[in-house]
């Protein structure tokens, strides 16, 4: 009995993670959205929030920087954060899923 107590609360512990991977993920990738919007409509960059942005795209999109070369830099900017953003959902949720799938089953009762 105890035994499936443990491998409960094991697999309770593996779907808190999972679901805190794919929050994360959607999260960065919803801000690097959102960089994508500012930059598109032209925001100020010296505003706090799109600052803040941008710090975010830079820190944890750095791999779609300059990825595209259009003729304008504007729409190639828009394009590799649309880019980076759909590869973080992509990769959270198969994460995620890996995670639950990987979790210790719970034995039934008997």
């Amino acid at each position: 009995m105890i035994t499936g107590m443990a491998s409960s609360g094991a697999a309770r512990v593996f779907e808190l993670v999972a679901t805190v991977i794919r929050v994360v993920c959607s999260l960065i990738a919803a801000l690097i959205l959102v960089h994508a919007a500012f930059v598109l409509f032209e925001a100020n960059r010296a505003n706090t929030l799109v600052e803040l942005t941008e710090s975010v795209r830079n820190t944890f999109g750095w791999f779609t920087r300059d990825l595209f070369t259009k003729p304008n830099p504007k729409m190639a900017e828009v394009i590799d954060d649309a880019l980076a953003a759909v590869i973080y959902v992509v990769v959270g949720s198969f994460a995620s899923k890996l995670i639950v799938r990987l979790a210790p089953a719970s034995k039934a009762k008997a």
